[in-house]
Formats: C-alpha cells, sequence, structure tokens
C-alpha cells in the first residue's frame, strides 16, 4: 500500500495527491499535521533513505533551525531521532511517498514514475522508442532533401 504524507498547505503534497489520483494508484493520505506521526512509520521511511536522516529532514524549517541550536543532530541515535521527529513534526520534509520498497522525497514529476505498475512503464517505454524512432526517420528525411 502506497502511503502519502502530506500538508495540506503544501502545493507539492497537493500535486503528488492529484498525480495519484490521476494515475489510478490506491493511497492512504496521512497528513503530517493533524495526524500525529506513528514511529513504525518513521522507522520504516528512514530505512528507505539513501542518505538517512538528512534526506527527509528539513534543515530549512524554523524547527529545525531552533532545535539545531540546542541539539546535535549528527549524535543522535535512531530512536533518539524518531522520538524528536514525533514531538517535531514539522522538522519532516513534505510531501514523503512510500511503499514497501520504494520512497519519494518531495514531488519529483520523472521520479515518482517509479510508483506505476512495471506494465505501464513498460507501456510508456515502447511508446517513447516509437516515438525517438520517428523522429529518427523525420530527421533522415528532412535531410535528405
Amino acid at each position: 500500500m502506497i502511503k502519502l504524507f502530506s500538508a495540506t498547505n503544501c502545493v507539492s503534497s497537493r500535486k503528488m495527491k492529484q498525480w495519484l489520483i490521476a494515475n489510478k494508484l490506491e493511497f492512504r493520505e496521512i497528513v503530517i499535521l493533524e495526524n500525529s506521526l506513528q514511529k513504525k512509520d518513521i522507522l520504516r521511511i528512514l530505512s528507505l533513505t539513501e542518505k538517512g536522516a538528512e534526506e527527509i529532514i528539513s534543515k530549512r524549517s524554523l524547527i529545525y533551525k531552533k532545535l539545531s541550536l540546542k541539539i546535535d543532530f549528527e549524535s543522535l541515535t535512531t530512536n533518539e531521532l524518531i522520538d524528536l521527529i514525533t514531538q517535531n513534526y514539522k522538522l519532516l520534509r513534505r510531501p514523503l511517498l512510500m511503499d514497501e520498497h520504494r520512497l519519494q522525497v518531495g514531488y519529483n514529476e520523472d521520479e515518482i514514475r517509479k510508483f506505476l505498475p512495471r506494465s505501464v512503464r513498460q507501456i510508456e517505454l515502447g511508446r517513447a522508442i516509437e516515438n525517438v524512432r520517428l523522429w529518427d526517420e523525420e530527421e533522415k528525411h528532412h535531410f535528405a532533401i
């Protein structure tokens, strides 16, 4: 099941939700500001990151700037970090999209396609290959004239 961690006032969250709906993907939306984050979700998000906490923490957020004066984020244990995020949900970058195997941080129209079923991606790839083939033929014809 795809989970969308969003914020109601976030344009990127709205875009991601619209993309999921347009592509007919089932998902569960968790509005971060309205729902308390579950530790198991934060742990799962962290486990799917490539760079760890720095990938999901918003260093531009006011709460990060305030807390970074008091806390050395680099020295936190995983449990301490999870507790800190559950108490200060605005630390998280938004939107976050995840399933059992993948994590998407922020809305990126190219990267989000990885959540489409493989069969859909293969059809799209076939169309793209055909378009390139047709473009090549047009170019050859154009230069032959």
